[in-house]
């Protein structure tokens, strides 16, 4: 893969950040704990209560307030008020985990306790809490996220590793901002130079023994000169565990969190799983899923949702066809081959967008290519016609697509489907976006589509295809409607 480097900005403003400035140390809105109570426990309370005095039940306050505080109480059990959950990005679906949990603590209580509410009426007023918990957690993580775009609501890093692997480390952390890591300062274990622009807040010894005098004070004194609130090693063949367990010794004794990056990129924490063999730590990196229940059921939601697509949407079919022929000369449908699953070539359809001739007009356009990587995009595309340009804003274009997924070729959620000279010219990494079926939509449409440069379509891609599975499905299809209006890379 082609490698891009990300000037270090949000780097060298915390650097520059006063040590008295708000919220620095990672301390969140003041008002995102009892937001998220208030919302869970009244969100809960008041719909139980209209909706149990409605039904005349003997005490509908009583049941509203064992409502809230069981609401409440399960999201206390499961650490949603801690200062690490509140304002993170948790989706929809641990959400619902949260509900159905509710939902099976209250069914025992009204066993119990013998109340006599109709279940669709009981069921019906704990609805609102999950809605209301759900737009909570919107609402404190746009606030969060506008935060630390701002470098606020941050923590302080101080990276400690060799220079190559310190400096990798720093520029992954740098180029996005859905962390809340900021780095203030890093401690090079050896001679080398560094390009980021982070201050050297201290150098170690590169000797080899297990553990060079001085190591931990000098991390100490970088921590107490940079403010650091966490000391992220990357690893190197010069930090052995001996080396970094006496580091270890001193940064907790004071009061000083460590993390070790274990090398890996894009690799969900769902699996991950920390083992001990023989008094060694190790992590265990679960294979992707490529088999079993989940596959089954992407396979039925592709079909069954396609087909019903298909059903539904046969007037806006015919609506766009209509407006194709009336707006420009020419076919409704464009047909192009993509390669698919395990590079097998197959014919996608949308509808046409573009002037008839399109095709052999693009050698003409090349050098107006506004991609940096092997894909063809230009902002204000001449070929366009005026319905394909509306067509393209609100990706009805990719409907015809649904014919693809019902027969098997595409899938709802996926890679971008490639062409066949792109992917002439892929490498071994490029390659592995290959090893499942394209999607009409994914994580490349919900964060940029075409405003993505190439490294990053490509690193979207393989990080949707070492960590699918189902449930991370069916929130990019959620979030591919907030996209679509949002029109944000489309042309």
């Amino acid at each position: 893969m082609r490698h891009v480097h990300f000037p270090a900005q949000r780097v060298a403003g915390a650097a520059h950040e006063s040590v008295g400035s708000a919220r620095r140390h990672g301390d969140k809105a003041r008002w995102y704990r009892p937001a998220a109570v208030a919302a869970d426990f009244f969100g809960a309370a008041v719909p139980v209560g209209l909706v149990f005095d409605a039904a005349q039940q003997v005490r509908p306050l009583y049941c509203a307030l064992a409502a809230a505080v069981a609401w409440t109480g399960v999201q206390a059990l499961r650490r949603r008020y801690t200062a690490r959950a509140l304002g993170e990005s948790r989706g929809v679906l641990p959400v619902v985990h949260d509900w159905l949990i509710l939902i099976g603590v209250l069914a025992v209580a009204r066993v119990v306790t013998e109340e006599a509410t109709p279940r669709l009426s009981a069921l019906g007023a704990l609805l609102p809490a999950l809605l209301i918990t759900v737009a909570c957690h919107k609402l404190t993580y746009r606030h969060l996220s506008a935060a630390r775009r701002e470098a606020q609501a941050v923590s302080r890093v101080l990276v400690v590793g060799e220079p190559d692997a310190a400096e990798d480390v720093i520029a992954h952390l740098s180029a996005r901002t859905d962390h809340p890591y900021v780095v203030v300062g890093v401690v090079p274990v050896g001679s080398g130079a560094l390009s980021s622009g982070v201050p050297v807040a201290a150098r170690l010894d590169k000797g080899m023994s297990e553990a060079p005098a001085g190591d931990s004070a000098a991390v100490l004194g970088a921590v107490a000169s940079h403010h650091a609130d966490l000391v992220l090693v990357a690893p190197g063949v010069r930090i052995t565990g001996e080396r970094l367990r006496r580091v270890a010794w001193a940064l907790h004794d004071a009061g000083v969190e460590l993390a070790v990056f274990p090398g890996l990129v894009e690799v969900s924490v769902k699996r991950l799983e920390t083992l001990s063999a023989g008094g060694l730590a190790v992590l265990r990196v679960a294979p992707p899923v490529s088999r079993g229940m989940q596959t089954l059921l992407k396979s039925v939601l592709d079909r069954v949702g396609a087909a019903a697509g298909l059903l539904l949407l046969a007037p806006v079919f015919l609506g766009i066809v209509l407006a194709i022929r009336l707006g420009s000369r020419g076919p409704a449908f464009y047909r192009q081959q993509r390669i698919g699953r395990h590079g097998v070539p197959f014919v996608m359809w949308k509808f046409r967008t573009m002037v008839t001739d399109a095709d052999a007009r693009k050698a003409e356009l090349s050098g107006a290519n506004e991609n940096d990587g092997l894909m063809f995009k230009m902002r204000r595309d001449p070929r366009v016609t005026r319905v394909g340009r509306l067509l393209r804003r609100t990706s009805l274009d990719e409907l015809p697509q649904l014919v693809n997924v019902l027969t098997g070729h595409m899938s709802l959620v996926g890679p971008r489907p490639p062409l066949p000279e792109e992917v002439a010219q892929y490498d071994e990494v490029e390659l592995r976006r290959l090893t499942v079926r394209p999607g009409m939509t994914g994580l490349w449409q919900i964060s940029g589509r075409s405003d993505l440069s190439w490294d990053e379509t490509i690193q979207l891609d393989l990080q949707y295809v070492d960590n699918w599975s189902f449930t991370s499905d069916v929130d990019v299809m959620g979030r591919t409607l907030r996209a679509v209006v949002d029109g944000r890379g489309a042309y």
